[in-house]
């Protein structure tokens, strides 16, 4: 099955996943600008004016800077959440279908009608899945690519190792592949090309960057944060996800809680957050990813170090190639 071209065209095969709260038309202008796929959820903006507004700000930056430039950005895309409670799916993918944006990422459902109106203007559908179940209905859904999100990833995380869940998808789909899980390094972008991906999708990465939108504490918890403090629980939002323990203990869920499958009252925490929006603000998410995670770079310069491991870590392989030829 033949990829997208636009893979080929970018400077690293890496995709900056959408994440909540953190990603706006800045950072996503940053990633295209240097060559790799910039993305952000419709729901950071919360309208659907709103988000209209960060699409045509994104599409005009991207167009000055190839005019000014003669280089080409790399694409960008949206998150849309298909979810019958999300009542803004069909007017922000009407914004989406005015504007054209080149890149729809699903979560949450995957319809056939809504990949059908994204493939009529030429846009792609990638959709995230923790399971095979769920890659099975994206797959008969039409999508374009699936972004595996594996155990150790940050957000709405999945539990299966990457290879075996990579397997399992490889067995019945040849489109694109996304792999998410615990990349943070040029290396580990190419450890998933290995294994099997078309692209590496990187998350927590990019929160510790300086075009993020993330509070200057909540990059910093990530650097003070190793693999075993990020904790995989139910209690922010009724999914199961991962988050920095540091900042559950900060707003007083204790162990017991979040080790208890079902969302915590906040209600009963007088020093803690009243509702999820609020919730997500100050309880913050990452992927074991953060054991890597030592400062925070501008995408321009993470870019070129990502670049520079990346390299590395294939010229590597070929001389342990030789070794077993």
């Amino acid at each position: 099955m033949d990829k997208p071209d636009f893979i080929t065209q970018l400077k690293l095969p890496v995709v900056a996943a959408p994440m909540f709260l953190i990603s706006d038309p800045e950072l996503v202008i940053a990633c295209c600008k240097n060559g790799i796929v910039g993305t952000f959820p419709a729901l950071n903006q919360r309208t659907t004016a709103g988000f209209e507004e960060w699409v045509v700000e994104i599409k005009t930056a991207l167009a000055q800077f190839e005019k000014e430039t003669g280089k080409k950005a790399a694409p960008f895309g949206v998150n849309l959440i298909v979810n019958p409670m999300n009542t803004r799916v069909q007017p922000d993918l009407e914004i989406c279908i005015k504007h054209q944006v080149p890149l729809i990422i699903t979560s949450l459902g995957a319809v056939p009608q809504l990949v059908d109106a994204v493939h009529d203007y030429g846009g792609l559908v990638f959709h995230d899945i923790i399971k095979k179940r769920h890659a099975e209905k994206a797959a008969q859904a039409g999508v374009d690519g699936l972004i595996l999100v594996a155990g150790g990833a940050g957000g709405h995380a999945g539990t299966l190792h990457p290879i075996a869940l990579m397997h399992e998808i490889k067995q019945f789909f040849s489109k694109t592949i996304l792999l998410s899980g615990c990349l943070s390094t040029g290396q580990d972008i190419a450890s998933a090309l290995q294994m099997g991906a078309d692209l590496a999708y990187m998350g927590t990465r990019f929160i510790n960057v300086q075009e993020s939108k993330a509070d200057e504490a909540y990059k910093r918890m990530i650097i003070d944060s190793h693999a075993e403090d990020i904790v995989y629980t139910a209690a922010v939002s009724g999914v199961h996800g991962s988050f920095i323990r540091a900042s559950l203990e900060a707003v007083g869920i204790t162990e017991e809680e979040w080790k208890a499958s079902k969302k915590v009252d906040f209600s009963a925490h007088p020093d803690a957050v009243k509702e999820e929006a609020n919730a997500w603000k100050n309880i913050w998410s990452a992927g074991q990813g953060v054991a890597a995670i030592e400062d925070s770079p501008t995408v321009e310069d993470l870019i070129k170090r990502l670049k520079k491991e990346f390299i590395e870590a294939i010229e590597q392989q070929q001389q342990r190639l030789a070794t077993y030829r």
